[in-house]
């Protein structure tokens, strides 16, 4: 046999052991030992998984996140080796699971758990001052921000930053802006970034989240700020430079 074909003989044979990991056709493999490796998949998976997206683990409670996390393995298994990346269908499955269908917010949540667990795997990046110093020397209209690897905002009709800050608060009364802005219907601008080595999850305003939507869209700095006309600019920046939200400031 010539290495090429025993390399495809060995690639069509993980690949009909990853389908029936799945759940697929068991032929050509021995019950018990195929038993076990799925066992083991289900337990890596649900590590995976409760790595990434610890609110919602806690949330759903232990059992009911494991059974989340196989049937997640099943309908959308690791197109790659580094689990530290799979678990992007996670919202939708959660979206549109009817039995949990008093916990509305738990798919947007999960798109929070995401967004951090990739932020906090994004490059690093510094800010050079003098690029900074064009802020106070370039026309607005040849400008361009750019926010921190790894930033991300999601509007939301449920109180998710709210809810992830109350999960990893140790107040009495950590629940309770979350209960109150569930039952007023809040929602809110999420923004999700990396500050050091720690994921972070804030609420913006509504002029913050449209300037920086505008910002992550890729406008110039003119257009970010003709679309939050209420922003306060100063603010802001001192504000994203404290919290390291800005990574570079680029000439058009």
């Amino acid at each position: 046999m010539s290495a090429a074909t025993a390399l495809h003989t060995e690639a069509a044979r993980q690949q009909r052991l990853l389908a029936a990991l799945a759940g697929g056709d068991d032929a050509g493999f021995e019950a018990l030992g195929l038993a076990a490796y799925r066992a083991n998949a289900a337990a890596v998976a649900e590590r995976a998984l409760a790595a990434a997206c610890p609110t919602v683990q806690q949330l759903l409670g232990d059992e009911s996140f494991s059974a989340v996390a196989r049937r997640l393995w099943q309908v959308a298994p690791p197109a790659r080796g580094d689990l530290a990346q799979w678990g992007g269908a996670l919202p939708g499955l959660l979206a549109e699971d009817e039995a949990l269908g008093d916990e509305p917010y738990l798919a947007d949540v999960a798109r929070v758990d995401l967004a951090v667990h990739r932020a906090e795997m994004a490059a690093d990046a510094t800010l050079d001052p003098a690029r900074l110093a064009m802020l106070g020397e370039a026309d607005p209209a040849g400008l361009r921000l750019h926010l921190a690897p790894g930033a991300w905002l999601l509007a939301s009709a449920h109180p998710v930053a709210a809810i992830w800050q109350a999960h990893r608060s140790d107040a009495p009364d950590r629940f309770a802006p979350v209960r109150a802005a569930l039952a007023s219907g809040h929602g809110e601008h999420a923004l999700v970034w990396r500050q050091g080595w720690r994921g972070q999850v804030a609420a913006l305003s509504e002029p913050d989240a449209a300037f920086m939507a505008a910002v992550l869209t890729g406008d110039s700095l003119a257009q970010a700020l003709d679309a939050a006309p209420l922003l306060d600019f100063e603010h802001w920046l001192l504000q994203a430079l404290r919290l390291q939200w800005l990574s570079d400031v680029e000439m058009l």
